[in-house]
């Protein structure tokens, strides 16, 4: 594990360790932590303030220890969950919308004289009231994620791959039955996921009343560094985000528009049940950060490259599909 010191990773048990060498003494806590995300995430700002002192004392020079990570890509943590939400009515409608064009055929044109006559989102676009009320979530597949770097999967059952640029939530500290101010007390940081999606398969699964299952539980990807709260918080609702495919730009926008607070989401997610450290959350699609919305659509091949500004970057490349046929 490093933290980022200027431009720099600095790796965290060589620093203490060259601390105690000058004379220095490192609380238990942080020797604990020091060789885990999540505990050094869930000991929150007085573990930051006491690397910040430690960094300060040893009077490291940008770039001294600049970290030379592992050439193989890994997850950042051990994933215990994942629960993603749908945040953005911005998004949802304009998914919808492109549901609707490709693959609800008998729908469109409805939908798309009503929106030319009134010229505001069809009422069959939006949310059901439930959305408007509770902060809804699925449970996805978290022994499925892939680091950054890594290839995704292309599903032999489907033909309408396509990605999901999120603000994932890490919890570092239990939850259960918590108040929105305690939950929030739970964030251990904030990372760059890509929910990958098959669309063609996503439709009749959500019509089931089930799911989604095959259309979401096969690859997602996540970024390599967690940011913690005290560097987002300040600009939660206005952080830029950009999709890149193959170096041209598919989709930009802000982080702005949750329909529910943080807060209240966690909170949720923890009513009647039990949280532990290492339980990711996914605060939805950005407006504008899917293929469905823009009809752009991955190919075999494609690299795909998401940034969220203050959080991080993510790159994949797209494989090929498998060889057995729908």
């Amino acid at each position: 594990m490093a933290v980022l010191r200027g431009a720099a990773w600095v790796p965290l048990v060589p620093l203490l360790a060259r601390y105690r060498a000058a004379g220095g003494t490192v609380t238990p806590a942080l020797a604990s932590a020091s060789g885990d995300l999540l505990d050094f995430l869930g000991g929150g700002a007085p573990i930051r303030a006491e690397v910040d002192t430690i960094l300060t004392a040893l009077a490291i020079a940008p770039g001294e220890w600049a970290t030379s990570f592992h050439s193989r890509p890994l997850l950042p943590f051990t994933l215990r969950s994942f629960r993603d939400c749908m945040l953005y009515e911005a998004h949802a409608i304009a998914a919808a919308r492109g549901m609707a064009r490709h693959f609800v055929r008998r729908a469109w044109p409805l939908v798309a004289i009503y929106e030319a006559i009134f010229r505001h989102p069809s009422p069959l676009l939006r949310p059901k009231p439930l959305w408007y009320e509770r902060p809804i979530y699925y449970h996805g597949n978290h022994l499925s994620f892939l680091p950054d770097g890594a290839t995704i999967p292309w599903p032999s059952y489907t033909r309408a791959l396509d990605y999901e640029i999120e603000l994932g939530v890490v919890i570092a500290r239990p939850l259960y039955d918590a108040t929105p101010a305690e939950a929030i007390e739970a964030i251990g940081g904030f990372v760059i996921l890509n929910d990958f999606s098959a669309r063609d398969v996503q439709y009749p699964e959500m019509r089931s009343g089930f799911g989604p299952v095959k259309a979401k539980n096969f690859a997602s990807s996540l970024g390599a560094v967690v940011v913690t709260p005290d560097e987002i918080f300040p600009r939660l609702d206005r952080l830029p985000f950009t999709v890149r495919v193959n170096g041209r730009l598919w989709g930009a926008g802000t982080t702005a528009g949750m329909a529910h607070s943080l807060g209240a989401v966690l909170a949720y997610a923890s009513l009647g049940e039990r949280l532990v450290p290492g339980e990711l959350l996914g605060m939805g699609t950005l407006p504008g950060g899917s293929g469905l919305e823009t009809n752009q659509w991955l190919k075999p091949g494609d690299t795909i490259e998401l940034a969220i500004e203050g959080v991080g970057t993510l790159a994949n490349t797209i494989g090929f599909p498998t060889a057995k046929e729908r």
